[in-house]
């Protein structure tokens, strides 16, 4: 730390108690009262520097009091300052630096310490070592911008303040690359060209650390919220990137916010903790203003502000029961880049009274709203898809689809809250559009743990609970579940077991239809050769594959023959077991089918496929592999209802 040492007489200065004595041989004849504390001194030292002191004392003498007291416990820097101030009246020596500077400049403009009443006075003195020294410095700049808290208003009016935020924000601004770390401390003369270090004119062979753009949050972090909003915003000016501005708010709310600490790990919060100390920690008012100062700081941008910190920000702001203005603020900030966070950055614990439920199922339900409606503006209404209908991007990739997973993940996660209501769970289910989910596993399982947490739902919130899903969507493996599963209402199992056999039947034609396409392929690939050449060595390998064509179709026509069979036979089963339940053949009837019949798979829809298998006698044998698997599933459901 720079310092400028001023004065050359030896320290006549005495404290007993409270009071200050000057011992320099001569009886005091002047008492300077500040606050407490009382300065004995002397009339001459003091009205040959400070034009105040010498008009008061001269008012003192033309009124003819016996004794001279004066009153300057308004003086700005306090007795510290004004200590000082009487060293440099007497010359005695003492250090000026830049934790004492700012105060003891304005102590001397309080005093009228000027050029007129004495050259090189304490105003001229001070000025300069700010101005050739402290501005100079980055670490001399913020500690002289720290002390200006107590002496803000005198200091602004003298533009202490402005320079020294205007000293920090350039060299905030600067790439420290340039001249090493810290900016100014090994940037001067004492570094070689080729970057080592300089003691008296010998290479040390020391260099100086690569620095990153972050090096100065930690010392800008200790200025108060005022000062650091000015520095911030002089720093904005400059055109200082958007991204180190908010990683600068990130650190400086974790230093002064102790709530946004409790996720992280135990080295990181005893490194804040210990930062923390050396301040007296901020009061639940004081939080609460300081969080709602950096929210209005932080930019509305997505993709500016980390998750992370936005959801941190949340969870406080409702602790400390922050103005609704700010929680919907953070609320709409997290709501622009949902599909950047993560299933614990939802996890937010409800503080409502008036609502029981573990988590606060109402704030990520909004936030999800804010999503949807900027996910409409942008134009997600049809998304990933072209004008042609095709398809322009992968799903899994889009924004919206992994908001939707991320919100199925939420409500498996909240679904065994006993509190949770179903309309609270349902409407959140529901807010997702119907584009978002390619698949509905992700749903079907929060439904089912939902089911199982609340077994007392009667059968008609059963069915409307189960309505959110679409059982088309549901994978093989999903519907195998389901279609086992009895906490699930009778319809919506009869209609899993539908669609499944439907995606089965589906699967077949396309086995079908690919085998075909296939054959066609290497007919037309055929070229007209001679017998020899077709009596060649690859004659025998195709004789081998059209053989194990032919087997494996005959062995496919067998098992689409079995497979009717099973699908007549399970079709009887659920019939008898809706009769069991006293459901009626009504229960058979599902929604949406616009009257078909109750037939999961008939032998007379059935009858064109087994026709036209068995006009193929060269089929693929591949078509054997693919069927087995879906023939052994049949199976174990009719074994299971």
């Amino acid at each position: 730390m720079a310092c400028l040492k001023l004065g050359s007489r030896a320290d006549v200065f005495r404290k007993q108690g409270q009071d200050w004595y000057c011992t320099t041989g001569l009886p005091s004849d002047i008492t300077v009262v500040v606050g407490e504390p009382s300065f004995h001194l002397h009339k001459f030292p003091l009205l040959s520097k400070s034009g105040l002191l010498e008009r008061l004392i001269r008012e003192k003498i033309e009124k003819g009091e016996d004794s001279c007291v004066i009153d300057l416990s308004d003086i700005p820097g306090g007795a510290k300052a004004f200590e000082l101030a009487a060293r440099f009246c007497y010359g005695v020596k003492f250090e000026l630096t830049s934790s004492n500077v700012v105060h003891l400049r304005c102590a001397a403009e309080y005093l009228e310490m000027t050029e007129d009443i004495a050259e090189g006075n304490l105003i001229a003195q001070t000025e300069n070592f700010l101005t050739q020294t402290v501005f100079k410095s980055w670490k001399d700049s913020i500690k002289a911008l720290h002390t200006c808290d107590g002496v803000i208003d005198l200091a602004e009016k003298l533009q202490v303040v402005k320079r020294c935020i205007d000293s920090v924000a350039t060299k905030s601004c600067t790439d420290p690359d340039v001249f090493g770390w810290p900016v100014m401390q090994y940037g001067g003369p004492t570094q070689s060209p080729g970057g080592s270090f300089l003691w008296n004119g010998i290479s040390t062979g020391a260099r100086p650390r690569n620095c990153s753009s972050d090096w100065w949050y930690d010392d800008v972090s200790c200025l108060s919220l005022p000062l650091y909003k000015k520095v911030i915003s002089a720093m904005e000016y400059r055109g200082i990137n958007q991204d180190i501005i908010v990683g600068s708010l990130n650190h400086y709310a974790k230093r002064r916010l102790p709530g946004l600490n409790r996720r992280k790990s135990i080295s990181d919060v005893s490194s804040c903790l210990s930062a923390t100390t050396l301040t007296a920690m901020p009061s639940e008012e004081e939080q609460k203003y300081l969080l709602e100062e950096i929210d209005r700081l932080l930019p509305f941008q997505r993709g500016v502000t980390s998750c992370k910190l936005l959801f941190g920000l949340l969870r406080t702001a409702i602790i400390l029961k922050a103005s609704s203005s700010c929680v919907s603020n953070l609320e709409r900030r997290i709501g622009l880049q949902l599909d950047k966070a993560t299933l614990e950055d939802l996890l937010i614990t409800n503080m409502s009274e008036s609502d029981e439920t573990l988590y606060d199922v109402d704030c990520v339900h909004r936030i999800l709203g804010h999503f949807l409606a900027m996910d409409q503006e942008t134009g997600g209404a049809s998304p990933g898809l072209g004008d042609d209908g095709q398809l322009l991007a992968s799903p899994s990739l889009m924004p919206v689809t992994m908001v939707a997973k991320l919100i199925d993940g939420y409500l498996a996660e909240v679904a065994p809250d006993a509190n949770l209501k179903l309309p609270k769970f349902k409407s959140l289910a529901a807010a997702i559009p119907d584009y978002a989910r390619p698949i509905d596993d992700g749903l079907y399982r929060a439904v089912d743990i939902y089911l199982k947490a609340h077994p007392h739902l009667p059968e008609s919130e059963k069915e409307e609970l189960c309505r959110v899903m679409d059982c088309q969507k549901l994978s093989l493996e999903a519907c195998t579940h389901a279609a086992q599963n009895e906490r699930l209402p009778l319809r919506v199992i009869v209609q899993v077991l539908f669609f499944e056999q439907l995606q089965l039947r589906s699967s077949i034609a396309e086995c079908l239809m690919i085998s075909e396409n296939l054959e066609g392929g290497s007919r037309q690939l055929g070229l007209p050769i001679s017998g020899e050449q077709h009596r060649g060595v690859g004659w025998p390998l195709g004789a081998r594959e059209n053989q194990a064509l032919r087997e494996g179709m005959d062995g496919m026509k067998q098992q689409v023959a079995e497979l009717e069979k099973e699908c007549s036979t399970m079709r009887e089963e659920i019939a008898r077991l809706g009769r069991s339940r006293s459901v009626g053949k009504s229960r058979l009837f599902f929604l949406g089918f616009g009257g078909a019949k109750p037939q999961i798979c008939s032998t007379k829809d059935a009858a064109p496929t087994t026709a036209t298998t068995a006009s193929e006698d060269d089929k693929l044998a591949v078509v054997k592999a693919d069927s087995s698997p879906r023939l052994n599933l049949s199976r174990q459901r009719r074994t299971s209802l």
